[in-house]
């Protein structure tokens, strides 16, 4: 969202980012008007037990004040945030969804989304998930009658189309194309690329010497216990690579020995860092995926919780990576991924052809142009309809 608001901003737009309120010290510095969204917790827990549909409830209400005191001309919500498409469309605004990685929507023959499987390769695998097309329906149509539930609480009519949290009218999805499998696109849905962003940080130095640099990059959000980073630094201790281990200013619960081939930080710049890397180990979070993968390097995988095993399977269809279960993450099944990472060109070659890519289609311009077309194209609507109902 911040890439995106920085290119539209970048085009002559004023753009007003409703976030919580960690991120005001980079939207307002940027030139953006900062709102501050309703905060929750994503996912319920036993001190704060609300369920998601009834964040929405809650949220939605909040944002729609937001909107009628800006009456912009278009909104734009994460996939994950429902409470400002529900808010906009009560107050007749239109409204697009950002899909910050791989479109999630199941299609015929494809895996269900976030199960991490591969396209299948075969007409039995092609059976498998037609068998199960039934009962992940099931699912789908349930998200659909709870999703009406919320929208009826809130004043608005139930839908008959599933995933009605997506935008029937534009939805971007900011992932890489090599990245998705080969399907039938609405067209309403385009696939512009990664909507890269980060914090400002400077350089920091890998550890000396000529041997192939190795980044890890952990989930910012899973693995309390740093078990990859750790594993990562047993196992790398005496290869012949040097690494790069960054904790993102997650605390380490006990101390971490660090190699005399390794160093180990709070912070790095993935744009700065990345470039001169043989490989990125990484829980596969889509961020760091696709940063890795612009960058040119190749990763190994290694997925811990959500979309990560359905990003893992992905780099892995796409011969970008390397994947490695969770279940069997060890020093010695770590170390054994990087080797096959670093010793398989197809993989660097693949990543490097990515990055060059990505170098000429730059997903926040491409967002940024379909958003402003889109206001526009809505804009003129209503002033058309406008002058019709009042006869000139």
């Amino acid at each position: 969202m911040l890439a995106l608001g920085v290119r539209l901003l970048e085009r002559g737009h004023d753009v007003i980012i409703e976030t919580w309120e960690r991120w005001r010290q980079y939207v307002e510095p940027a030139g953006m008007e900062f709102v501050p969204a309703p905060e929750y917790p994503v996912f319920p827990t036993e001190q704060e037990p609300i369920k998601p549909y009834e964040a929405v409830v809650y949220a939605a209400p909040i944002t729609r004040r937001a909107l009628v005191a800006t009456r912009p001309d278009a909104v734009v919500h994460d996939i994950l945030t429902l409470a400002p498409a529900l808010a906009a469309e009560l107050e007749g605004l239109p409204a697009a969804t950002l899909v910050p990685h791989v479109y999630p929507v199941m299609a015929h023959g494809l895996p269900p989304y976030a199960v991490g499987a591969r396209l299948p390769r075969t007409a039995c695998g092609r059976a498998v998930w037609k068998a199960l097309a039934r009962p992940v329906g099931r699912g789908v149509e349930r998200g659909r009658r709870e999703l009406n539930e919320t929208r009826i609480r809130l004043g608005l009519e139930p839908l008959e189309r599933p995933y009605g949290g997506i935008s029937d009218e534009l939805t971007v999805v900011g992932t890489l194309p090599q990245l998705e499998y080969p399907r039938s696109w609405p067209p309403n849905v385009h696939v512009v690329g990664p909507l890269v962003w980060e914090p400002p940080y400077h350089e920091v130095s890998p550890p000396p010497g000529q041997d192939p640099l190795v980044l890890v990059a952990p989930s910012t959000a899973h693995d309390p216990d740093h078990r990859l980073l750790r594993a990562a630094l047993r196992g790398l201790g005496s290869e012949r690579v040097r690494v790069l281990a960054a904790t993102n200013r997650r605390p380490l619960r006990t101390a971490v020995p660090v190699p005399a081939n390794a160093r180990l930080v709070d912070w790095v710049s993935y744009s700065r860092t990345m470039p001169a890397c043989a490989a990125v180990i990484t829980h596969a979070g889509h961020g760091t995926l696709a940063r890795a993968l612009t960058s040119g390097c190749p990763v190994v995988a290694v997925p811990h919780a959500g979309d990560m095993a359905e990003n893992a399977a992905r780099a892995d269809w796409a011969g970008v990576g390397v994947r490695l279960p969770w279940r069997l993450l060890s020093p010695t099944s770590l170390r054994l991924a990087v080797a096959r990472a670093l010793s398989t060109p197809g993989l660097a070659r693949r990543a490097a052809e990515i990055a060059s890519w990505a170098a000429v289609h730059d997903g926040s311009t491409r967002a940024a142009e379909l958003v402003e077309s889109f206001a526009r194209s809505r804009k003129g609507a209503s002033r058309s309809t406008a002058q019709a109902s009042s006869g000139t």
